[in-house]
């Protein structure tokens, strides 16, 4: 049983105004695992306070320096990379093997991806008569989710630290420990008191706190679109920036001259990733009519080799879902494709044999689906792949695009050029072309109800940015 009592705030490790604990459970077997403080709207309002506090002196230093505390985090976070790991994957499900090179190898790369924009980046720049200058924002309030806790919440804090803003960490009360450790790696190389706050608890004691606070300067959010829309709200009466980064139900397009085994193994990977629990989950395979059949013989094949079970056993593939809650939405999901008419290839709602206790569920493919079923139009974070299919090209940009996210997107094709030309009439944040791979140096984010502003890239650290001009004689 891990225990966690204090936030991390001012350097210190401080007692919650509030004696009130938010249980952590393990998602492999479905029991407690650890405890952490239920934090309150005054615990968020003095991790703001000291945020505010050591902003003058954390933006003055030189961008060579606030690079430097990043390095030292990321040798700290190497040397705890397996231990973390293993908390992650006891949180999420997520099997230990990948959870190793995805949820703290990706983070370990972050950071020193954010310090190298950093020291290349050019603050200050003359145009014409003026001096443009680019200035921390100030206080950021960072909001981040279950799924990918670690990555998630480095993404935003990186660049955050690196710009030279102060940051209040609020992370997701299912999945908090690794930030937990990312605080203590902080404390261990020395950061400066109130440069990185910790306060934990749910969004509505904690989060909508933090965003309506008025020393806030920034809300950086990754989380479900109606969560996205509160904080919208929230936020406007302030008129503080906000990014988000939210839902997606996202298609990946097989173009008549694709390699089906390639695209369909593209898919199927992209779509279970984590037990489906990815915003940018490929979830919707966009075929030829003409080759269906092919497709779906293919696509069964695929999912019914994926092999579930234990996060620590090395033939493990996907592991569970994160909760109790998360089992049964998704199972619901599954069901109302079956009331609607989808015919189910793979899958179903049913427990794996054998894995009856904890949070799993079958790998799941439906097809003859039609545009209106909920398992096509909502995001269902579970591993269910629909297949939908077109006569035409023009009808697989209508059905790519017939969403109202607009996060990722894949294309499949014989021909690159060909595909980069389809890649342009999507409405996406990105789109992955073939076998492309995730880009950590690239920008980040969605379009559309997907969300606003880009993490990661030269665009993710100008979110946390002012820009403001001299005139000069």
């Amino acid at each position: 049983m891990i225990v966690r009592s204090s936030h991390f705030v001012a350097g210190a490790w401080v007692a919650p105004e509030c004696g009130g604990t938010i249980e952590v459970t393990d998602a492999s077997q479905g029991v407690v695992m650890a405890s952490v403080p239920a934090g309150t709207a005054a615990d968020a309002d003095r991790a703001v306070r000291a945020a505010r506090d050591a902003f003058p002196a954390w933006s003055a230093l030189d961008v060579s320096e606030r690079v430097g505390y990043l390095k030292l985090a990321a040798q700290e976070l190497g040397r705890r990379q397996n231990e973390i790991a293993a908390l992650v994957s006891r949180e999420t499900g997520m099997p230990y093997a990948t959870s190793n090179v995805v949820q703290v190898g990706v983070p370990l790369m972050t950071l020193s991806a954010v310090g190298e924009i950093a020291l290349g980046h050019r603050f200050e720049e003359r145009v014409c008569n003026s001096l443009v200058i680019r200035k921390p924002i100030g206080v950021v309030a960072s909001i981040t989710p279950w799924n990918y806790p670690l990555h998630q919440l480095v993404a935003k804090v990186a660049p955050a630290l690196a710009a030279g803003c102060t940051v209040v960490a609020k992370p997701s009360e299912v999945a908090p420990l690794s930030a937990f450790a990312l605080a203590e790696i902080f404390e261990s190389v020395g950061l400066p008191a109130g440069v990185f706050n910790l306060v934990c608890g749910d969004g509505l004691s904690v989060g909508e706190a933090l965003v309506a606070h008025p020393e806030v300067d920034m809300v950086t959010f990754t989380g479900s679109t109606a969560a996205g829309k509160r904080i919208g709200e929230v936020a406007a009466r302030t008129v503080k920036r906000v990014a988000l980064e939210l839902g997606g139900k996202s298609p990946l397009v097989a173009l008549d001259d694709a390699d089906p085994v390639a695209a369909v193994t593209a898919g199927v990977s992209a779509c279970y990733l984590n037990s489906g629990q990815t915003c940018m989950a490929l979830t919707r395979l966009i075929v030829p009519a003409a080759r269906k059949a092919e497709y779906e013989a293919i696509a069964k094949a695929a999912a019914e080799q994926v092999v579930v079970g234990d996060p620590f056993e090395a033939t493990s593939v996907i592991g569970p879902l994160a909760t109790a809650a998360q089992l049964e939405r998704v199972r619901g999901y599954i069901r109302s494709g079956i009331e609607e008419g989808a015919r189910l290839l793979s899958g179903g709602a049913e427990p794996p044999e054998g894995l009856e206790e904890g949070y799993y569920v079958r790998p799941t493919v439906f097809t003859d689906t039609t545009p209106d079923m909920r398992i096509v139009r909502e995001e269902i974070f579970g591993p269910v792949l629909v297949i939908q299919t077109y006569e035409t090209e023009d009808e697989a940009v209508a059905l790519a695009n017939d969403t109202v996210y607009g996060l990722h997107a894949g294309v499949y094709s014989a021909d690159v050029d060909r595909a980069v030309a389809f890649a342009h009439r999507l409405e996406a944040g990105q789109v992955q072309i073939n076998d492309g791979a995730f880009n950590i140096h690239a920008p980040f984010g969605g379009v559309k109800q997907s969300g606003n502003g880009r993490e990661l890239g030269e665009a993710g650290f100008e979110d946390f940015l002012e820009t403001v001009s001299f005139q000069l004689p």
